[in-house]
């Protein structure tokens, strides 16, 4: 299976000003932009001394320096490109050398795919998302992707929003996403809590299985879009998922409730999990998921290692 691209950074976290650290599990990865604007990621290792260049700077010309001895670094090829007080670039051997990740840029998000050699492009997603944020959540990547298959309150927050345990249908995959749809309400619920016939809502989710890269959109009974997000979930260091995200709201919304998500905090990713209520969560759609999860990995046909090209 080709190596997964990541959303580590919206594009405004990322600048020419100051190194972003970011990390894929346990690879830690620096972001800048060159002196062109362009969007480069490294190791965040400086070769020398294996400090972190994320503690470094950016140069005028866009190369990024280690803060400890001042190596500075092509973000294109991460080739080392000068030493203070040694300018001969002929006496840096190839060897010196950050490892350079591949790179896309689009929708608003920064995407970074581990595999040196990749060719293959990330899918594009929408760019008239103008509501962005970023969580740290304590939860692991495959946790949070069950959570939100069977409590999507527990790890998403929509503006008056309440998430029902009532599936319209099955998941499902298609198209090689996993596709769930869920019955929701406005406003808090009374008692006798779930036991009503009235489901004005549905949150309709489609989640890349590997990734957890979730496109959610939030539709009324005629079927109007109220809102559409785009979550991309990134596992992290320590067990953290690091949560992306870009929303933006529909332009027919009809109804008090559906007006008011164009308040501001209209969606949000939580970075606290009600860890009580995630103990007693009982496992439903996650179950089947899981399990399409799987079936689609193990169908997916491997890539040869002679496939690659330059980004």
């Amino acid at each position: 299976m080709a190596s997964p691209w990541w959303k580590v950074a919206l594009s405004e976290e990322v600048t020419s000003t100051k190194p972003l650290a970011v990390d894929v599990a346990d690879q830690p990865v620096v972001l800048w932009r060159d002196a062109q604007g362009i969007a480069r990621a490294l190791e965040d290792r400086c070769p020398h001394r294996r400090a972190p260049l994320s503690r470094g700077c950016v140069r005028d010309n866009g190369w990024i320096q280690c803060g400890y001895h001042g190596w500075s670094y092509d973000g294109e090829t991460g080739r080392l490109k000068d030493i203070p007080n040694m300018k001969d670039e002929q006496k840096f051997p190839p060897v010196y050398k950050a490892a350079a990740f591949a790179v896309s840029e689009n929708g608003g998000f920064v995407s970074v795919n581990l595999d040196q050699k990749t060719l293959l492009a990330p899918p594009a997603v929408r760019h008239d998302m103008p509501l962005g944020g970023t969580a740290h959540v304590a939860l692991g990547h495959d946790q949070w992707i069950s959570a939100l298959f069977d409590d999507p309150g527990l790890v998403l927050d929509i503006r008056s929003v309440q998430f029902t345990p009532y599936l319209m249908s099955d998941l499902r995959e298609e198209n090689g996403l996993l596709v769930m749809e869920r019955f929701c309400q406005w406003g808090k619920l009374h008692w006798p809590s779930y036991a009503t016939a009235e489901f004005p809502i549905t949150l309709i989710t489609r989640t890349d299985p590997e990734t957890g890269e979730t496109e959610a959109v939030l539709r009324d009974d005629s079927f109007r879009t109220l809102l559409t997000a785009q979550v991309a979930p990134v596992p992290a260091a320590r067990g953290v998922t690091q949560v992306r995200w870009r929303a933006c709201i529909g332009d027919e919304l009809k109804g008090s409730h559906a007006v008011g998500l164009r308040h501001k905090g209209s969606f949000a990713v939580r970075e606290t999990v009600d860890a009580a209520a995630l103990r007693v969560l009982i496992p439903s759609a996650s179950h089947l998921a899981n399990k399409l999860r799987e079936d689609i990995r193990s169908a997916a046909p491997a890539v040869p290692s002679s496939v690659s090209a330059a980004a």
